[in-house]
């Protein structure tokens, strides 16, 4: 059940209020719709109404929720990110979705939609969240590279997101931050930017590719438009995670951890670009380190051949330091200008 806090007049048991934690709530409430009001604000100037398939407007998005927005700097270390249940009686517990690090978030999904500003904030006391409802429209005539993967694998998912009205934003009140955020096209209104159904065609089961001019897609995933073209370490970034890439296929990763979670896993976690491993790395190390994965065929954790764990440890600690180099050099850039300002 959703409701709106509302401050109830109730007597008072052994001298002390009914409701004693009901400020603390209505303070949280005040601070959530702050920083709602602020995203939505923000979200609407970086990422207003357009075309659908507008790039210049798409890219003026996708650098200005990467580069130290208010979205960004209001997500939790891991976002669940993913469509709303079919079932409006479901709980967020039954729902698959997926895990996002704060970069991939803001730098490859979220720009995916438009905002004119408009939103409401509630709490949710069925999942205790406060949840913030965003109106918005999908772009769906950008280039298929410019999506972080084919969404069309799947013609019912791509038609919630080419369709969508609303983004969720579901904020932790005891963090102020948002652990999960969806998308639906089953919001109050219509999207903000009409636009007609497209059919992308038939899934050809890649979820990268080469272009007919020789150029890896998905793009966007490839750090394409995020970090800046001279950052020394873009090059070396592509060249670890091909290496990683193959590792990991050899450790069975590419068997799970791909879009289409065929183990149907409530959690998942996606490795098969760059930039989604890039999210991931720190904690895909961790989990190979301590053998939890792969899992065999009966999702129990098996351990990798003592070889293949240390080239899969080596490859993905190489990549995790570049990953880490180029995000330090794209920050201090942004600094230095700053400070020419």
């Amino acid at each position: 059940m959703i409701r709106v806090i509302v401050v109830a007049a109730l007597g008072f048991v052994l001298g002390a209020p009914a409701f004693a934690a009901e400020p603390d709530r209505l303070e949280q409430q005040a601070q959530i719709e702050q920083l709602a009001a602020g995203i939505a604000s923000e979200l609407a100037r970086i990422c207003p109404a357009a075309q659908p398939g507008d790039q210049a407007a798409f890219d003026r998005c996708r650098q200005g929720l990467f580069r130290d927005s208010r979205l960004k700097s209001a997500l939790s270390p891991v976002v669940m990110w993913g469509r709303v249940h079919k079932d409006p009686n479901a709980s967020l517990k039954q729902s698959q979705m997926t895990q996002f690090a704060p970069d991939v978030l803001t730098g490859m999904y979220i720009p995916l939609f438009m905002f004119n500003g408009k939103h409401t904030v509630e709490y949710d006391e069925r999942e205790k969240f406060f949840l913030v409802k965003l109106e918005v429209a999908f772009r769906n005539r950008l280039a298929p590279g410019e999506f972080p993967y084919p969404f069309w694998h799947s013609s019912d998912k791509w038609n919630t997101y080419q369709g969508a009205n609303t983004v969720l934003l579901r904020f932790d009140p005891k963090t102020a931050k948002v652990k999960v955020a969806q998308f639906t096209d089953r919001g109050a209104t219509a999207p903000i930017v009409r636009s007609d159904p497209i059919d992308p065609g038939k899934f050809d089961g890649l979820w990268m590719w080469t272009d007919a001019q020789g150029i890896t897609q998905p793009q966007v995933t490839l750090f394409d438009g995020l970090f800046r073209r001279d950052n020394p370490y873009l090059q070396n970034l592509d060249s670890a995670y091909r290496t990683l890439a193959l590792k990991m296929r050899d450790g069975q990763c590419d068997t799970c951890h791909v879009p289409n979670n065929p183990n149907e896993m409530k959690r998942l976690v996606l490795l098969q670009t760059p930039a989604h491993a890039a999210g991931e790395i720190k904690r895909l190390m961790k989990s190979v380190r301590q053998d939890r994965m792969p899992l065999d065929d009966t999702g129990i954790e098996q351990p990798l051949d003592p070889k293949l764990k240390n080239a899969l440890l080596q490859s993905g600690e190489a990549f995790d330091k570049l990953v880490d180099a180029a995000k330090g050099w794209e920050l201090n850039q942004s600094q230095s200008t700053l400070s020419k300002k």
